[in-house]
């Protein structure tokens, strides 16, 4: 009776019911069902509120975010970087690529995100970079250099952060050795991730020059022309 829970949340997200309103719905008839007095169960919902509120920070960013943009912050990154020759797309994603990956690693996973970097500010400038060499680009490609974008942010800080001691992922492993009287250094657990880090960039970095050649494959000869001003 208690999975009646999780049968409301599979109907509610069918039905694309509010997902907010369809997990409290949920939550109060599981707990109910299972015979916990309500007044507990608001308590908890509150004390849950109150001990993950520091989620809601992210809340705050999206307006933000949205503010800037509006006011051409991703015009004027997409117009800045469209003004350096040497840069491509696959180029200006890997060194985004490189900087999430060693801030990870030092700690530092709040410097990169895709709400507030690579959204507003490296999809931008890697599409700029883009059209600065090739013109308007088509849709299919648009979403391709943001795909990749975002790929570079996840791959990065995944990898990255298996470096930094104090990550979840090292500290789970320490803990499980612990319950299972297997002697482990967290710090060792931490150096073995530099290996794997250094491979994920070299094949990553491979992969978004191949990148950079199939949009020169496909859009080279697309290259805007120079038009001339006739003096009247």
């Amino acid at each position: 009776m208690v999975l009646i829970g999780v049968a409301l949340i599979i109907v509610g997200f069918l039905f694309r019911i509010n997902p907010l309103v369809v997990v409290t719905v949920s939550g109060l008839v599981t707990g109910l069902i299972a015979g916990i007095p309500f007044k507990d169960l608001i308590a908890q919902f509150g004390e849950a509120f109150t001990t993950n509120r520091y989620m809601s920070i992210l809340i705050i960013t999206l307006p933000v975010i949205g503010l800037m943009e509006r006011s051409g912050l991703e015009k004027q990154s997409a117009l800045l970087v469209s003004k350096i020759k040497a840069i491509t797309a696959g180029r200006l994603i890997n060194i985004y690529f490189l900087i999430r990956e060693i801030g990870a690693a030092l700690g530092l996973n709040s410097i990169g995100g895709h709400p507030q970097t690579v959204r507003p500010l490296i999809a931008p400038m890697a599409e700029g970079a883009a059209e600065a060499k090739y013109g308007k680009l088509p849709k299919e490609e648009r979403e391709n250099i943001r795909a990749h974008a975002a790929a570079a942010d996840n791959i990065g800080l995944f990898f990255g952060e298996d470096i930094f001691v104090a990550v979840g992922g090292i500290l789970l492993m320490k803990g499980f050795f612990d319950q299972n009287h297997v002697v482990s250094d967290p710090v060792l657990m931490a150096l073995w991730g530099i290996p794997t880090a250094v491979g994920v960039f070299i094949i990553h970095s491979i992969r978004l020059y191949l990148f950079d050649r199939r949009l020169e494959r496909r859009l080279g000869q697309k290259k805007p022309e120079n038009k001339e001003v006739k003096s009247s």
